[in-house]
């Protein structure tokens, strides 16, 4: 039950330090008329939705690996990866 307990613990920080992370990038996502929503963290691989002007964009995965998951990762290094869903 302590097992179970802590992890629960550590899944809301690491939520919230994404979650400070995606709101840094999103002025620059909102200002091409896109944004980013997010999903999940989960064994420390963060799940985004795409919206707006982003969900369509033909390039939406460099924005996603190039510039969302590369300033992550910065942040939080125990981030894996990225993923869009």
């Amino acid at each position: 039950m302590q097992f179970e307990f802590n992890r629960i613990r550590s899944i809301k920080p690491m939520k919230e330090k994404v979650e400070k992370a995606l709101n840094d990038v999103r002025p620059h996502l909102q200002a091409d008329g896109g944004d980013v929503e997010l999903v999940d963290v989960e064994n420390n691989i963060v799940k985004v939705r795409l919206k707006g002007a982003c969900a369509g964009c033909p390039m939406s995965q460099m924005t996603l690996k190039q510039g969302i998951e590369r300033y992550i990762k910065k942040l939080i290094p125990e981030i894996i990866s990225v993923e869009s869903v």
